[in-house]
C-alpha cells in the first residue's frame, strides 16, 4: 500500500489528498508529519515565505479548478502554524480511529473555506464535524503520547528520505515528492538501459 505524507498547512498536500485515490487507484495510507521539522532538517523553510509565493498560489488555484475542486480560499495569515492541527489528527486517529476523516475535513476547511487551522476553535469545530467528542480535543492534543507519536512519525519520514510534503511513498520504494508527481504512481519504475 502506498503512503501519502502530508501536513495540513500545505495546499499541495491538500490537492494530493483529494486526488490520490483516483490517481493511484486505491486509497493510500495517510501519514501526518510536521513539514516545519522536515524544513528544519533540510535547512530551509516554506516557499510561502518567499518571492515565489504569488506564482505558486496562482498555480495551486489553477490546479484546483483543473481537478474539479472548490476554488481555493487562502486562510488568513497563511501559512499557519499547524502544530496543534497535526496533533489533533494524531489524537483523532489514536483515540477514535478517525485521523483520515479529521484530516480531510480540516484540509477542506482550510483551503475550500479559508479557515485558520492555527485557531483552536476552528480545530474544535472540525472535530465536531468529524463526529468526534470536540470537548476532548484540547486535552487530547496536549497528551505527551500524541506529541511523541507525531514527532516519531516525522523522524521516521525523514529517515526514509521524505524531503517535503506531499510525498507519496510507493511499495516499490519510490518517493514521489510533490502533487505534480502523483500521476507517476500509476506507472512502474523505468528499467535502466531501456
Amino acid at each position: 500500500m502506498a503512503t501519502l505524507y502530508y501536513d495540513l498547512g500545505s495546499p499541495y498536500a491538500y490537492l494530493s489528498v483529494e486526488r490520490a485515490t483516483a490517481v493511484v487507484g486505491t486509497a493510500p495510507r495517510l501519514q501526518p508529519v510536521l513539514a516545519g521539522a522536515i524544513f528544519n532538517h533540510r535547512g530551509h523553510g516554506s516557499w510561502g515565505h518567499t518571492e515565489a509565493r504569488a506564482v505558486n498560489q496562482a498555480e495551486i488555484e489553477a490546479r484546483a479548478v483543473r481537478h474539479g475542486l472548490p476554488p481555493i480560499q487562502w486562510p488568513p495569515g497563511w501559512p499557519p502554524n499547524t502544530l496543534q492541527a497535526m496533533r489533533a489528527i494524531v489524537w483523532a486517529q489514536q483515540a477514535h480511529g478517525a485521523g483520515d476523516t479529521f484530516a480531510r475535513i480540516a484540509f477542506r476547511a482550510a483551503f475550500a473555506e479559508g479557515a485558520d487551522l492555527g485557531d483552536l476553535a476552528v480545530l474544535t469545530d472540525i472535530a465536531d464535524r468529524a463526529g468526534l467528542p470536540a470537548a476532548e480535543l484540547a486535552e487530547g492534543i496536549a497528551d505527551p503520547d500524541v506529541k511523541s507519536q507525531l514527532r516519531a512519525a516525522t523522524d521516521a519520514a525523514i529517515a526514509v528520505g521524505v524531503r517535503g510534503v506531499p510525498t507519496l511513498a510507493l511499495p516499490d520504494g519510490r518517493l514521489l515528492f510533490g502533487d505534480d508527481r502523483l500521476e507517476e504512481a500509476a506507472f512502474p519504475p523505468s528499467t535502466p538501459g531501456r
